[in-house]
Order: C-alpha cells, then sequence, then structure tokens
C-alpha cells in the first residue's frame, strides 16, 4: 500500500516540501534533461530546482530536442573544452544552461545518445566546491547535487547568493532521511566520509 504522495513535490505528503520552494526569477534559463532512471529516486533534486524557478524545465528522457531560439545554449558538465562558468557572467545575450540529470554514467549516456546536445559549448564550475549532499559519496571531487549545481551556476552568473533559497527544501530532504534512517546508522555509515 502506497503512502498519499504530494502532487506538486512528489515527496510523501507528511515530508512534503512544498512550504520551504521558493518561487524565484532569473534571466538565465535552465533546461534539466533528466535521465528517466531519476524520476523515481527519493532524493530528486533536479524537480526541487524546476520547482523553484519561475524560468526553469525539466525534461524526462534519454533523447532530447533541443530549443532554438536567440539563447545561447551552454551545457553545464565537466570537459578538457569546457569554459569556466564566470567568464560568461558578463554575457550580453541570454543564455540558456543545459544540465544533465542523473548519475555521471547516465549524464554521459544523455550526451552519446544526444550529439546535438553533445556538441554544444560546454561550462564548467570551479574546482574545489563542496557538496552539501551527505548522504552520497561525490564519485569525484567537486561533483555536486544537480540543485547545487545550479544554484552555483546561477550565483555565479546573476550574483552571489541570490539563489541559495533554493537549497532549503534539498537540506530538508536531507534531514528527513537521515533522520529516517537513525541518526546512529548514518554515523556510522556516512559521518566521515567527507
Amino acid at each position: 500500500m502506497s503512502r498519499p504522495q504530494c502532487p506538486r513535490c512528489q515527496r510523501p505528503s507528511s515530508h512534503c516540501l512544498c512550504s520551504l520552494i521558493p518561487s524565484l526569477d532569473s534571466s538565465t534559463q535552465v533546461l534539466i534533461l533528466q535521465h528517466p532512471s531519476e524520476t523515481a529516486h527519493a532524493l530528486n533534486t533536479a524537480r526541487l530546482a524546476a520547482l523553484g524557478l519561475r524560468n526553469a524545465q525539466l525534461r524526462v528522457g534519454e533523447v532530447v530536442t533541443l530549443p532554438v531560439d536567440e539563447r545561447d545554449n551552454c551545457l553545464l558538465f565537466p570537459g578538457v573544452d569546457a569554459t569556466p562558468l564566470e567568464s560568461l557572467a558578463s554575457g550580453d545575450r541570454p543564455l540558456r544552461l543545459i544540465v544533465p540529470d542523473g548519475t555521471w554514467r547516465k549524464a554521459r549516456r544523455l550526451l552519446h545518445l544526444n550529439p546535438e546536445l553533445a556538441a554544444l559549448p560546454r561550462v564548467s564550475l570551479p574546482a574545489g566546491l563542496v557538496s552539501r549532499y551527505r548522504l552520497r559519496k561525490a564519485p569525484v571531487p567537486g561533483a555536486l547535487s544537480t540543485i547545487e549545481a545550479i544554484v552555483t551556476a546561477l550565483n555565479m552568473l546573476e550574483g552571489g547568493g541570490r539563489f541559495d533559497q533554493l537549497l532549503r527544501p534539498f537540506e530538508a530532504l536531507i534531514e528527513a532521511q537521515i533522520a529516517a534512517m537513525g541518526v546512529e546508522t548514518y554515523q556510522r555509515n556516512h559521518a566521515h566520509d567527507g
């Protein structure tokens, strides 16, 4: 028997995060491309980001069609040819930040299945960032959850701290997961990972 679920944030009704989700404007458009296997994940941060940004869209699928308009599309994904994101902060043209959502392997698969996506100019976040995602080990140093990457990118492009409110439901989600597993279990399995 399944528990009642909030139709908006898709969390169990008893753990609804909607009251913590802001409604923020950004001049940068955010397009999140979510691998289908991520939609049912308990810690679906891409959904939280899309709900909290008025100028964001979440698309689910392995094969995507990219929008074509006056915006410059940039793929937020590391690579040897990636431009540091801070170099775009003073751009004159409207920007669309395309963010793959999934494990690193699934994100690479999205790029493999979508040559048009893989061919976009890549932008990257600075090295040395530390994730607040205390429930997962980062596969590589500086790896962030989708919502953390979006908040960091928007703060760099549009002003430091403006988008930090997006992290409130993310923090509550993590705290609820820690409470559900029990503090002792969390301490034993996760507390000394970082």
